[in-house]
């Protein structure tokens, strides 16, 4: 399997994370490839219209996206239901985690959008996504003792927070919200977040 990837990309992160979880990492191939919102990349189109990352490509050719369908394929094929378990109430509520750790990647990711554009970005925007990343790490907390062991919806959320530290590290998510720091920092020693930290790289 191939897997068209940033070292930069939270959604990319999760997918690898996920891998190591598996014990599956060392069969899927990392190609670092770069995509954005003006610039269409046509190596990733050939395979994902959309030119998002992480584009899975399976050894018949075929391709998966995005991230919580890669995710859930990993885990059918090579777990089965360890990151994502079978009883259907568990199930949804490892998937409300995950939209959870989601969300907060992709309101990082649009302020960080907001912050490139110079004197072209709306501070509106910038603090609408940090509200609502403020609320969500809130709700976390609360919900901090529900994250362990280790699922697809703790792995989203983990590699979410650890986005904030990687481009916002100005903003203290930890301040009022200790249950939740505390079990971000017990998250980041594992395996899988230690081996795919965040790099500023192309």
């Amino acid at each position: 399997m191939k897997l068209f990837w940033s070292s930069r990309s939270p959604f990319a992160r999760k997918v690898v994370a996920v891998a190591h979880e598996l014990g599956i990492a060392d069969r899927i191939a990392l190609e670092r490839v770069i995509v954005s919102g003006t610039q269409p990349n046509e190596s990733v189109m050939a395979y994902n219209p959309l030119s998002q990352i992480p584009t899975l490509v399976l050894d018949d050719g075929s391709a998966l996206f995005d991230s919580a369908v890669i995710v859930a394929f990993l885990d059918l094929h090579h777990g089965p239901n360890v990151l994502l378990p079978g009883d259907p109430r568990q199930h949804f509520a490892v998937l409300r985690h995950q939209a959870l750790g989601d969300g907060i990647m992709e309101n990082s990711v649009r302020r960080l959008a907001e912050r490139a554009r110079g004197p072209l970005g709306s501070p509106q925007h910038a603090a609408a996504n940090w509200f609502k990343i403020s609320r969500t790490l809130d709700r976390l907390e609360t919900e901090a003792a529900s994250l362990e062991p280790a699922t697809a919806g703790s792995i989203a959320i983990a590699c979410g927070i650890a986005h904030l530290d990687f481009r916002h590290a100005a903003d203290d998510w930890r301040g009022g919200r200790p249950a939740l720091a505390a079990w971000f920092a017990r998250f980041s020693t594992r395996p899988s977040m230690r081996a795919t930290e965040y790099r500023d790289e192309h």
